[in-house]
């Protein structure tokens, strides 16, 4: 093994225990691929309206900001190890909680603590193979992060086999498979000290990195999620943020580094891109792949092994693009391929989910290295900071949004329809007044479309799939905006001399 490989110790890295994250995060995404490819399943059981269907999807992504932000405060006091068992314990009990729901509170508490699980993954992962390869952090990281969509491919292909003749129950019980795998590698090996711990940067120096505006931007989203759930309204949710960012303020006294802050910020529009957009995928093209006979899932499937590929050769592209002119370039290629991908149809889909799949395959790891290779200061807090940012986007903003873009549209367009076509589907269907996260909507009726007519449903179901494919060509805005704060940062860069990793050792 090559010396740039090596850890801090000079020891030659672990190449088991890099495999066991590897696995690791295998199970984390198959909790995501089985509820993605579910969903519809869960919507037709328990009567949910797309908000809602956007509401679990999304539940499904923001806890993990909670256990990925705790855990990497106090991580290298507890242990790898500990957090470690914790996952495990989450993984186990979010199935048994899912596979006997009764309702929609049930199939949120479930997914909620799955969601807890994977933050507590990735809290002790990241840490492990940036510090194992911390000459070749970005290369790793990307490596690391193939096994996210390596599962879904893996998930995805064993859910789609099985079909609609098993139940969704079974489905779920899935990810025991990598939960056990991963539990038998990692339990018995030795975890290393953090780079940040091993070069001797004390605790506070490594909160100094974050600092109060970074503190802001995490606390903000976790308490307003947090508000919404327990019901404590804006200002409530507010006064904890404030207080929370405060009280890291006065400890920290700094506003943390413009850079990191920078990086944090562009987490949102890219976790949206990808995480988002994964979510709904499957949802959003079935109707236009059922018309090719193809279930709606083999398009994440698809984009999914795309991804799993090129992450295992990201070293030669990073080393010739350099990690920020990779994202810029995957940031085009994204919004080209969701905007091809929202008016494609037929063979079409096929060159449009390529494009789209390449562009989001660099977005999440090389981020991760990113900050690893520019704040080692920051140790676990970071590096985990920015993960956090980015599931807190996709689950609070990505997943809502993209299904109250979709709900009200249907609301306008059926309107419309009824004025051209002197019909009253909008107050024959649309009855449903809701409330989510961006406000009051109103929705269809799902059961009562179902038993509708076939001359009611034929509009209806046209306007849904319409409704669909618009949400994709309006999350295209958010690729080019990180296109253009990438190229400001490559800029930035060269000013100072080009891109360097900052080396603390």
């Amino acid at each position: 093994m090559a010396t740039s490989n090596h850890t801090s110790t000079g020891d030659a890295p672990d190449m088991k225990l890099f495999w066991g994250c590897f696995i690791a995060l295998i199970a984390t995404s198959f909790g995501f691929i089985i509820r993605a490819l579910i969903i519809g399943d869960w919507a037709a059981d328990f009567n949910l309206t797309e908000t809602q269907k956007g509401e679990l999807l999304g539940v499904g992504l923001w806890p993990f900001a909670i256990s990925i932000v705790l855990f990497s405060l106090v991580i290298d006091r507890i242990g790898y190890r500990n957090a470690m068992i914790f996952g495990l314990i989450c993984h186990v009990a979010s199935a048994v909680i899912t596979i006997f729901a009764k309702n929609y509170w049930w199939l949120y508490a479930g997914t909620f603590i799955v969601a807890l699980g994977n933050g507590t993954v990735e809290a002790y992962i990241n840490p492990v193979v940036a510090t194992i390869f911390r000459k070749d952090k970005t290369k790793w990281l990307n490596m690391l992060h193939a096994g996210w969509p390596g599962g879904m491919v893996l998930g995805g292909i064993l859910i789609l086999l099985l079909g609609s003749s098993v139940s969704w129950q079974t489905k779920v019980g899935l990810i025991f498979i990598p939960t056990v795998v991963y539990a038998f590698m990692l339990w018995k090996r030795t975890f290393p000290v953090q780079e940040r711990v091993a070069a001797g940067i004390s605790y506070k120096e490594m909160l100094k990195e974050v600092g109060m505006l970074g503190a802001l931007i995490i606390s903000a989203m976790v308490f307003m999620e947090i508000g919404r759930i327990l019901g404590l309204g804006q200002l409530g949710s507010w006064v904890l943020a404030i207080a929370a960012t405060g009280a890291f303020g006065y400890y920290t006294r700094t506003l943390g580094k413009p850079i990191f802050i920078i990086m944090l910020l562009i987490m949102i529009p890219l976790a949206i891109t990808e995480l988002g957009v994964d979510s709904w995928i499957s949802d959003l093209m079935a109707g236009e792949m059922m018309n090719m006979g193809i279930a709606g899932g083999w398009v994440l499937v698809y984009t999914s092994a795309i991804m799993m590929v090129l992450r295992f050769f990201a070293g030669p592209i990073i080393h010739k693009l350099s990690p920020l002119g990779l994202l810029a370039t995957c940031a085009a290629i994204a919004a080209a391929g969701l905007f091809f991908l929202s008016s494609a149809t037929g063979a079409a889909i096929l060159l449009a989910a390529t494009l789209y799949g390449m562009g989001k395959t660099f977005f999440w790891p090389t981020t991760l290295g990113v900050v690893a290779e520019q704040f080692p200061r920051g140790g676990a807090l970071t590096l985990n900071g920015v993960a956090a940012v980015g599931m807190l986007a996709a689950g609070i903003i990505g997943g809502p949004f993209l299904g109250n873009i979709q709900d009200n549209q249907v609301d306008k367009e059926i309107t419309a329809y009824d004025v051209s076509n002197n019909t009253q589907l909008h107050s024959t269907y649309v009855i449903q007044e809701k409330t989510g996260i961006f406000g009051n909507y109103m929705s269809l009726d799902h059961q009562k479309v179902e038993a509708a007519p076939d001359a009611d449903k034929q509009p209806i179901h046209q306007i849904q799939g319409g409704a669909k494919k618009g949400a994709l060509k309006t999350v295209a805005i958010f690729p080019i905006l990180m296109m253009l704060c990438y190229i400001g940062l490559i800029l930035y860069f060269r000013s100072r001399g080009g891109y360097k990793p900052v080396d603390i050792g």
